[in-house]
């Protein structure tokens, strides 16, 4: 299955800021075929022993759909992941995050034992690390085509969003 959008611009971010990722991992390989389940992103970042699962969305279901859908994948990413990185010291705890695109208002922060981020507000954390980090200087590498266009985006929003 091919990434979507959200899922690429996530992985750069995460491969960006010195995270090594696993992309579209099939885990748990079922004995007549298939698998349990696909993780979309697993980020770990060696130097900051930090662990992350990580499950965008774009879909529009009910948060009860969810909480259904989710609980499956973040089960499967606490079994499975420890695997993933062999060879590596891992740490006891794993972040795990659904990132969505459309979400109705509400208050809700967690899903299935997960943290929940909206794309707005995952926007809002890369524009501002990128803005500091002049594209003269420091220009994300174009390896990351969806980073590097942000990249963009924060060096020039100001002057293209001004009202004259």
């Amino acid at each position: 299955m091919a990434a979507n959008h959200l899922e690429q611009l996530i992985a750069e971010w995460y491969e960006y800021r010195g995270y090594f990722i696993r992309r579209n991992v099939k885990v748990g390989k079922r004995p007549r075929g298939g698998w349990e389940a696909e993780l979309d992103i697993v980020a770990f970042h060696p130097d900051q022993k930090h662990l992350i699962h990580i499950e965008p969305s774009l879909d529009a279901d009910s948060w009860a759909r969810r909480e259904e859908r989710y609980k499956r994948k973040f089960e499967a990413g606490r079994n499975y992941i420890p695997g993933l990185f062999k060879g590596l010291e891992l740490p006891d705890t794993l972040e795990q995050v659904a990132v969505f695109v459309f979400a109705a208002t509400t208050n809700r922060t967690e899903l299935a034992g997960g943290k929940i981020i909206l794309l707005p507000d995952l926007l809002q954390e890369i524009l501002s690390t990128l803005e500091t980090q002049s594209i003269f200087k420091n220009m994300v590498d174009e390896q990351k085509p969806l980073l590097r266009t942000l990249q963009f985006v924060a060096e020039y929003r100001h002057r293209l969003f001004q009202t004259t």
